[in-house]
């Protein structure tokens, strides 16, 4: 009775992952790298809501750097970032949110007011793009620094050196993409097409399917 149990058994898991495999091979899939863990934390926004990274559990959230007092160099990643959100207008998220963040780095003047301003200076939407910050000054480098890994430094003339970073944080808090370009921002548009492509997976990756993607995963079969 026992041989007859396990050759079925066998046979059912043979066809299922021929099954996973066919599909990843006639549907070519493509997914995003699991980077790491994004840091814990908890920051008040421009409206002086608590912001974590409990409640941005379940989103999709694209990570920009800044401060309000930045000069020229953070124009372009806000008009990015400004893009991003233009163009989640007429992304099929299928349910799933997205949320920008853009975290303030100088806590001394990047008050609430500060942020305020800054947000409505860049048109974010109030219920889809954040400026965030905290005022204990270390653990906000370690959270940014160490955590998110974006390097930053204050001047003697208050301003900031300071990588040009995007990170792509998904629902389970794992970091999928990083977009450096030391001083040059990314295309809007990759942003979002990677947005896409983790709403894909989430959407698509049951059953079989499952199997599939952590081959894609597995081969590193990155979306470019």
């Amino acid at each position: 009775m026992k041989r007859p149990l396990i050759i079925a058994l066998a046979v059912f898991v043979t066809l299922f992952i021929g099954s996973a495999f066919a599909f990843a091979i006639f549907q070519p899939i493509k997914v995003l790298p699991r980077i790491r863990l994004s840091p814990g934390f908890a920051m008040l926004d421009q409206n002086g809501q608590r912001v974590t990274n409990e409640s941005l559990r379940g989103s999709i959230v694209v990570f920009s750097y800044t401060y309000t007092r930045c000069q020229e160099k953070c124009v372009s990643s806000l008009q990015t970032l400004g893009e991003v959100q233009n163009g989640l207008s007429s992304l099929d998220t299928g349910g799933i949110p997205v949320q920008l963040v853009t975290i303030g780095l100088d806590p001394e003047h990047d008050t609430t007011e500060a942020l305020l301003t800054l947000a409505q200076n860049s048109q974010a939407k109030p219920d889809l793009w954040r400026f965030i910050t905290m005022q204990d000054t270390q653990l906000l480098k370690t959270i940014v620094g160490s955590g998110f890994e974006v390097y930053y430094k204050s001047n003697s003339d208050g301003q900031f050196e300071m990588d040009q970073v995007f990170t792509l944080v998904d629902g389970w808090g794992i970091i999928r993409g990083e977009y450096r370009y030391n001083g040059l921002v990314t295309n809007p548009d990759r942003i979002l097409t990677h947005i896409k492509v983790l709403v894909d997976e989430v959407h698509k990756s049951v059953g079989a399917a499952r199997l599939a993607y952590e081959a894609a995963h597995l081969f590193m079969c990155y979306a470019p």
